[in-house]
């Protein structure tokens, strides 16, 4: 077995071996191993991570750190609270702080019904409408989500949850005007978990299963993917693009990711995700497990 190589923030990636304690191991033959990400060039794409690391060190170490904190076999409201708290430390932190500064000041425009949901029968089709700002999840976009879900949620008349996205994207994240809005960590941390989309699509997925669905297309990135990979199946359309950017902004992802796409593609492709910012198109997603069909 070769040695894992280990990178800035004490980062460990194996190499053409597959390797249970590292962080992933890179090939450049294809594999079916959960543990393993196939590329084209693993010399150049350890360099890539390697920059990457060096760049955001403390945030790529505690993504690694709550990617192995989190059991699948566990509760998801354990796996959102740990990843909600490490959330919290890296929005105090430089990383985060320097991201901020560089962005500059911002202020996300509002939108009227930011989601919009409608009832047939026992279906609860649910989509999100920000199409001028690819779906950009927003505070109030949040909130009209959750009022959305909470039918489902008590109503067991509901048979079948619909999440979709209106315009030429599913979701592009989370809206970067918005970040930083809140006086204090504590206080965003408390919003995320008290007011949470991933809770309560977990809890709906769980009743309904499969018919509980994501149809996704275009960008899905960020918190859309993590939202999306909560339901019990995802369909994607051929145009589709995967990732998770959050490390570009001294961050992990925030809305639940590291539990609902860890389960469906373990800790290791995540981490891969999040650590290199690459995307990965819709076949790649469909043979990792990362969406269920493509229509």
């Amino acid at each position: 077995m070769n040695d894992p190589v280990e990178l800035a923030g004490g980062i460990r990636v194996a190499v053409e071996t597959p390797c249970d304690d590292a962080s992933f191991t890179l090939t450049e033959a294809p594999s079916d191993d959960p543990r393993v990400v196939a590329v084209a060039s693993v010399a150049d794409t350890l360099a890539e991570l390697d920059e990457r690391c060096r760049r955001w060190p403390q945030a790529a170490a505690v993504c690694d750190d709550v990617l192995r904190a989190f059991d699948p076999a566990r509760s998801t409201f354990a796996g959102v609270i740990t990843e909600s708290l490490a959330y919290s430390t890296l929005q105090s932190g430089p990383e985060f702080g320097r991201w901020l500064a560089e962005r500059g000041p911002a202020q996300a425009p509002e939108t009227a019904n930011p989601v919009v949901a409608e009832r047939r029968d026992g279906c609860l089709t649910v989509r999100f409408n920000r199409p001028e700002r690819h779906n950009a999840f927003s505070t109030g976009a949040r909130a009209a989500l959750l009022e959305a879900l909470e039918v489902a949620r008590l109503d067991p008349s509901v048979d079948e949850v619909v999440l979709s996205g209106v315009g030429r994207s599913f979701s592009s994240g989370g809206d970067l005007a918005e970040f930083g809005s809140f006086d204090d960590p504590a206080s965003a941390h408390l919003a995320r978990t008290r007011h949470s989309p991933a809770l309560v699509l977990d809890e709906v997925t769980a009743r309904l299963g499969r018919r509980c669905r994501a149809q996704v297309h275009g960008q899905v990135l960020g918190s859309g993917l993590e939202m999306a990979a909560f339901c019990g199946w995802v369909v994607s359309s051929p145009d589709a693009v995967f990732g998770l950017p959050e490390l570009t902004l001294g961050l992990i992802p925030g809305a639940g990711g590291t539990v609902s796409i860890t389960r469906r593609i373990g800790r290791w492709r995540t981490g891969y995700l999040v650590l290199s910012g690459r995307t990965i198109d819709p076949s790649t997603a469909l043979r990792w497990g990362l969406v269920d069909a493509v229509e």
